[in-house]
C-alpha cells in the first residue's frame, strides 16, 4: 500500500535492522570531502519511498547522480553531495553565491531537459528532477525504462501531480521532509538535520510584516497572467509574510486568470519573478504600458517585490526568499 506523502518522511525503512540502527559518526562529516567520505559506514540504510506513485528503492547510496531543475541540483549541494553529480541539466538561473564553483567540473547535459541518450552517456545511477515532466518517452526517458536500465528516478514531492501526492498545501514541513527523504539514501539524515534547523531559524526570524496587504504574485505570462494560486510554493511563502493571496481562491499551485480579475481585486503589492526568458523588469513595463493595470494603485506607486526563478519553486532558496521578501515589504513602509 502507498504511504501517505504527507508523513513527515514519507519512507519505509526496509530490512530486519532498519528499526534497531542509530545514526552515528556523523558529526565529523566535511561536504567538501570525497564520494567516500559522503556516506560513513554504519550511516546508511536501505530505503524504500513511494514516489509521486513510482516506488523507488536505495539499496546503497548512489555514486553517479544526475540533477534536472536548478531545485534539484542546490538541494544536492545543499546537503553536501555535489561529489556525487555527473551532470546537471535545464538551470533555470545562475547559482547563488554560496555555491559558486560548486559545478565547474560537472557536465552541464542541457539547457533543457536532457535526451535520454545524453542522460545515458555519464552513466548515472540515480536521476532527481524537479518536475514529474522531466521523465518522459520524448524527454529523459520513463521512470520505468530508466529502471531497467538500473537507473533509480526521483521528482521532488513538491511536484507530485497526482491527488493524493500532490502537497495540498505546500509548507515548509513538506519541504523539509524532501531534505530528510534524499538525505536518507546517501546516510547524510545529519546534514539534512543542519539544513532544516538553518531554514527553520532564516523563518522564525520573519513576523509576518506584510499583515493586513494582499498580494498578487505574477510569475509569467502576457494576455492572461499566470499567477501564484493557493497550495503552491509561492501560497506558502505568502502565508509567511503575512500576505493575503489575492488568488486564494485558485486551488492550484500557478494557474492563468484574466488582467480583469487582477484589477478588479486590487493587489496592496504585486511579487514579480524574474527570470532570464521573462524578468521582472519586462512584468514592469507591461504592467505600466497598458492603461488598465497602470491605473492600479499598486502599479502607479511601485510597489514591486522581486524575486529570481528558481527561488519561486519549492526548494532551499525558499526560506532566504522569504527572509528577502520581507525586507522589500518593509522598505516599502506599507
Amino acid at each position: 500500500m502507498p504511504l501517505s506523502p504527507s508523513r513527515p518522511w514519507r519512507a519505509a525503512l526496509v530490512g530486519a535492522a532498519a528499526c534497531a540502527v542509530l545514526l552515528t559518526g556523523c558529526g565529523d562529516d566535511d561536504p567538501a570531502q570525497t564520494s567516500s567520505a559522503s556516506s560513513p559506514a554504519g550511516d546508511f540504510t536501505p530505503v524504500t519511498v513511494d514516489n509521486c506513485g513510482t516506488e523507488v528503492t536505495i539499496e546503497s547510496p548512489p555514486e553517479r547522480v544526475v540533477t534536472i531543475k536548478s531545485t534539484a541540483t542546490e538541494m544536492m549541494l545543499a546537503l553536501g553531495l555535489g561529489d556525487r553529480l555527473v551532470g546537471t541539466a535545464f538551470a533555470d538561473g545562475p547559482l547563488p553565491d554560496e555555491y559558486a564553483g560548486d559545478l565547474d567540473d560537472v557536465p552541464v547535459l542541457s539547457d533543457n531537459v536532457p535526451g535520454q541518450e545524453a542522460l545515458l552517456d555519464v552513466e548515472p545511477d540515480f536521476v532527481y528532477g524537479g518536475w514529474e515532466s522531466n521523465f518522459g518517452a520524448d524527454t529523459a526517458g520513463d521512470r520505468s525504462s530508466l529502471a531497467d536500465f538500473g537507473i533509480a528516478t526521483y521528482v521532488s514531492p513538491a511536484a507530485c501531480q497526482e491527488p493524493g501526492y500532490q502537497p495540498d498545501p505546500m509548507t515548509f514541513d513538506e519541504l523539509f521532509a524532501e531534505m530528510h527523504e534524499l538525505a536518507s539514501f546517501f546516510g547524510v539524515t545529519d546534514r539534512a538535520d543542519a539544513l532544516v534547523a538553518e531554514q527553520q531559524a532564516l523563518l522564525d526570524g520573519v513576523s509576518a510584516p506584510g499583515e493586513g496587504l494582499t498580494a498578487l504574485w505574477y510569475s509569467s505570462g502576457e494576455d492572461a497572467p499566470f499567477v501564484g494560486g493557493d497550495i503552491g510554493a509561492p501560497a506558502m511563502m505568502m502565508r509567511e509574510l503575512g500576505v493575503e493571496n489575492i488568488f486564494a481562491d485558485v486551488h492550484a499551485t500557478w494557474s492563468n486568470v484574466s488582467w480583469e480579475q487582477v484589477i478588479d481585486r486590487n493587489p496592496d503589492v504585486i511579487v514579480l519573478v524574474d527570470a532570464a526568458w521573462n524578468t521582472a523588469d519586462s512584468k514592469i513595463e507591461r504592467l505600466e504600458g497598458n492603461p488598465a493595470t497602470a491605473a492600479l494603485p499598486a502599479v502607479a506607486e511601485q510597489r514591486y517585490l522581486r524575486l529570481p526563478f528558481p527561488a519561486a519553486e519549492a526548494g532551499v532558496r525558499n526560506a532566504q526568499a522569504v527572509v528577502d521578501l520581507a525586507a522589500q515589504l518593509e522598505e516599502l513602509g506599507l
